[in-house]
């Protein structure tokens, strides 16, 4: 009797162990995140979620997607600029996948697969560009790497929707040669700012001697100014008067007229 009843006890245990499991393979329950590649024997059958999902067991399986953002920190890359200058770039890359079915069926991972051509992509764009267009023009490589990225994990159901390059390392001694060639390129802009500036000065001089000299008046109104600027000063013992050229001209012929009488 205890037999029998051990052996009705087991048969229920292992009735309810298939009935668990059968309803844990047919019963699926998605996140509002998460969709479902459903597979019917081998062959893609659709895309289900989120939310509940019955599925027939041993028929049909499902692969899980996460549709969010994934944010990727691409490693250190050794890069060779365009002015032969080594460094080292490292940048993070923004993605998510938009096409679940493609995500599954193209590609057999498609993490690692926009990882490395994350990698290959950044090595080859800026390798194009010189040091200094590195690290000014951020935003400009940055949108470049993206466009690159998204228009190639297209195929992958994958949208690149941001990339940002990190650190630019920089070799100790290519920073010091940086900075020489730095304050080399100040010092010229110094000079040809005052280079300018003199040009500037002697034109306008020139154009203030034209004046004066072609100016009927303009002479003696300057020579007055000069006088009350060298009254004004305090001080002065000694004022010195200019005479105008032409005005000694005139007293000379003057003389010279009474002379001859």
């Amino acid at each position: 009797m205890l037999e029998q009843i051990g052996l009705n006890v087991g048969l229920i245990v292992a009735v309810l162990a298939v009935l668990g499991a059968f309803f844990s393979a047919a019963i699926k329950i998605l996140r509002e995140y998460d969709r479902g590649v459903v597979f019917t024997l081998g062959r893609y059958s659709g895309t289900v979620g989120p939310g509940l999902v019955i599925l027939i067991p041993f028929v049909q399986q499902m692969v899980k997607v996460d549709m969010r953002i994934f944010a990727e920190d691409v490693p250190s890359q050794d890069v060779i600029s365009q002015d032969n200058v080594s460094v080292k770039v490292n940048a993070v890359i923004y993605y998510r996948v938009i096409d679940a079915q493609k995500a599954i069926n193209k590609v057999s991972d498609y993490t690692m697969a926009t990882s490395q051509l994350a990698q290959t992509t950044l090595r080859s764009v800026l390798g194009k560009h010189d040091l200094d267009e590195m690290l000014s023009e951020r935003d400009k490589l940055n949108s470049d790497i993206q466009q690159i990225l998204d228009g190639q994990t297209d195929a992958w159901g994958i949208k690149v929707s941001n990339v940002e390059i990190k650190h630019v390392d920089i070799d100790p001694s290519m920073i010091r040669a940086i900075a020489r060639q730095a304050e080399a390129e100040r010092e010229r802009r110094a000079k040809v700012i005052s280079a300018e500036g003199e040009a500037q000065a002697a034109q306008k001089l020139a154009d203030a001697a034209q004046t004066l000299g072609t100016q009927e008046g303009a002479m003696q109104l300057r020579y007055l100014s000069t006088l009350q600027q060298l009254g004004a000063d305090e001080g002065a013992n000694t004022i010195v008067f200019p005479m105008p050229i032409d005005m000694l001209g005139n007293i000379t012929r003057s003389l010279t007229g009474k002379t001859s009488e």
